[in-house]
């Protein structure tokens, strides 16, 4: 019988103490079983129950030095393990933001391209993500003002997680979920595993989120194609600025978000890629 894996760093959610009071957190989590979500090179989520509640658990198991260099050398922030999504669903979860509540997470020692780590959420059962809303739209073509409702959703939510410091760097519409049971509460927010937190959210990271929901949207298959007042209704509720003001002080910047938008979704097509799955493929 192998040694327990020791842990580092612990969390546990006062209402799952019991769950791992005689257990190996990370021992656990490398043995249960679930319902497999996704699965991709070092990370694996799973949808599981716990007594009668359903929980999702996103074990991270090492990217592996190699990785971690070809990241640095792309000047590209590599993800380590579950700390960053850890972090970020709490830091939401204290501004009222909508995301996967935490219930446990764990951290071994050891190097950091090495390390094994956990996240274990709440399931975020009455939401529905965006993509799956709009995708029905070709069949079912939504009203003006159910639109306008949507494209203004999307743009408050996408102002208070920016205003709150947080870049989710997988800003696609799949991972935006509105409420099926009340479908006027704010959004929610998940997939946050390669989010970075700061103080102040630098333009830069604002402009790489921004453009990536734009992409998000150009090929939907829609029935009327998001159109040009929309994306300018978005920009409006967004900044919280008349539109003249706001394209007159920041003209290179809401150029540049097109511009990379449209980049995306040129690489997209090069690649095959039907809509959402640059988000679903990266998460």
């Amino acid at each position: 019988m192998s040694a327990p894996i020791p842990v580092a760093r612990l969390y546990v959610r006062d209402d799952l103490k019991l769950q791992f009071a005689k257990r190996n957190p990370i021992d656990w989590a490398m043995a249960v079983e679930g319902e497999v979500a996704r699965q991709v090179a070092g990370r694996r989520t799973l949808r599981i129950t716990l007594g009668e509640r359903c929980f999702y658990l996103k074990l991270h198991l090492g990217v592996g030095m190699v990785e971690v260099l070809k990241n640095w050398l792309s000047l590209k922030q590599p993800v380590l393990g579950a700390a960053n999504e850890y972090q970020a669903c709490l830091h939401l979860e204290a501004r009222g933001i909508a995301a996967p509540r935490v219930a446990a997470f764990a951290q071994s020692g050891g190097p950091a391209w090495s390390r094994l780590s956990f996240v274990l959420c709440d399931e975020l059962a009455q939401y529905e993500d965006l993509e799956t809303i709009s995708l029905r739209f070709a069949q079912q073509p939504p009203s003006g003002l159910e639109l306008r409702r949507l494209v203004i959703q999307v743009a408050e939510f996408a102002r208070r997680l920016h205003d709150a410091g947080v870049v989710h760097r997988d800003f696609y519409i799949c991972h935006l979920l509105r409420n099926r049971d009340n479908p006027d509460q704010p959004l929610a927010v998940l997939d946050l595993h390669r989010a970075l937190l700061f103080e102040q959210l630098p333009e830069r990271w604002r402009l790489r989120d921004l453009s990536a929901l734009l992409f998000s949207v150009l090929d939907l298959p829609l029935e009327t194609p998001l159109n040009k007042r929309a994306w300018l209704r978005f920009v409006r509720v967004y900044t919280g600025r008349p539109l003249k003001a706001t394209f007159a002080e920041q003209p290179a910047f809401w150029r540049a978000v097109t511009r990379r938008a449209l980049k995306l979704q040129t690489k997209a097509r090069r690649k095959g890629l039907a809509p959402g799955a640059v988000g679903n493929g990266s998460s």
